[in-house]
């Protein structure tokens, strides 16, 4: 049988591009619409996504064995459990912006399509554009620990923000190219007529807008370059641990492709039971802070070589047990309805 540069034929290649870019198709025909995602609706797009990781997965084991098979259901269960932290940061991040309900789903699409972009970008370039790694992830460590001091802050308050002219992100932007400090619907961008009309409004009194520019980005944009930071951050992590496990980049990249693709909707599932779970908000900053730590304590190994350093197993159970801690907190002292009410 043929085989391409990569080690896998034509026929396989085709099979996978075919079968994530029908995935994704379908994913975006789905959830056109600016409606909040159910719970029952994301753990059934949850369920859709990892049948179709194995639906690839039995496809190579008819075609190329049990072996490769093994290594990219390996590779894919590695990646879903890295990316665990990812969640967490994701429900910080949106918290940070004020991102409506209605929104996030849009936000996350685009930012699973850059994490695509980036990750293959990673595998193709090898673990050489990781050696600048560690003094990012130290960075990356800070900004988690501080957001998660914003979300502690935040914590209790539904209010939305209405201008984000004090806003970190939009500051630290706004000089760069123009920004319009208001979310506008669910657009990225608007141009200069769109500004001008709405600095016509009486609500909009006041705001100052860059005279020259014809595109300006809005905080949901901005927002989403964080989102696609955070992703990359992490891939820090999880391309090196992938890559262990088999350097064939086909592998590497499917597995970590498919990972990503379901890890929006286990986003919204883990939105969803906040809303009914009320102590889960207070876990989830709690892990905030063991990621940061994590991120900090794994970076400072890579420089100084301290030998502590935390693996993806006990993250994963300190994931768990602190998420189970929260869902019994909520059992044993669920809030007055008025309390819930009020938040």
């Amino acid at each position: 049988m043929e085989s391409t540069a990569i080690g896998f034929p034509p026929l396989t290649i085709a099979v996978f591009v075919g079968l994530a870019i029908v995935a994704l198709l379908i994913d975006l025909f789905s959830h056109k619409g600016d409606k909040p995602i159910s719970l029952l609706n994301a753990s059934l797009w949850s369920v859709f996504w990892v049948a179709i990781s194995m639906v690839f997965a039995g496809f190579l084991y008819l075609q190329h064995g049990s072996e490769v098979a093994s290594l990219f259901i390996t590779g894919y269960a590695l990646e879903k459990v890295l990316s665990v932290d990812n969640l967490f940061v994701f429900m910080a991040i949106f918290s940070w912006f004020s991102v409506p309900d209605n929104l996030r789903h849009r936000v996350l699409y685009w930012g699973v399509i850059g994490a695509i972009v980036f990750r293959l970008i990673f595998v193709v370039i090898g673990t050489s554009l990781l050696s600048i790694g560690p003094w990012i992830e130290v960075l990356f460590a800070v900004v988690v620990a501080w957001t998660a001091v914003m979300m502690l802050k935040a914590s209790g308050d539904s209010e939305g923000i209405e201008d984000y002219s004090g806003h970190f992100a939009y500051k630290a932007t706004k000089r760069l190219f123009p920004v319009w400090p208001k979310l506008y619907g669910h657009n990225f961008f608007m141009n200069r007529q769109q500004v001008d009309q709405e600095l016509q409004k009486p609500a909009n009194k006041g705001i100052s807008v860059p005279a020259k520019g014809a595109m300006f980005a809005t905080p949901l944009l901005l927002c989403v370059a964080v989102v696609e930071v955070s992703d990359v951050m992490f891939a820090f992590d999880s391309v090196p641990a992938i890559i262990a496990v088999s350097r064939e980049p086909l592998i590497v990249y499917s597995a970590m492709m498919f990972a990503i693709l379901g890890l929006r909707t286990m986003y919204f599932v883990l939105e969803a039971l906040k809303r009914y779970l009320v102590h889960l908000e207070k876990a989830v900053i709690a892990l905030l802070f063991f990621i940061s730590a994590k991120l900090a304590l794994n970076a400072t190994d890579h420089i100084f070589h301290t030998g502590v350093s935390i693996d993806a197993n006990t993250s994963l159970i300190v994931v768990l047990v602190v998420l189970a801690i929260g869902i019994g907190a909520s059992a044993l002292f669920p809030e007055k309805p008025e309390d819930v009410t009020e938040q």
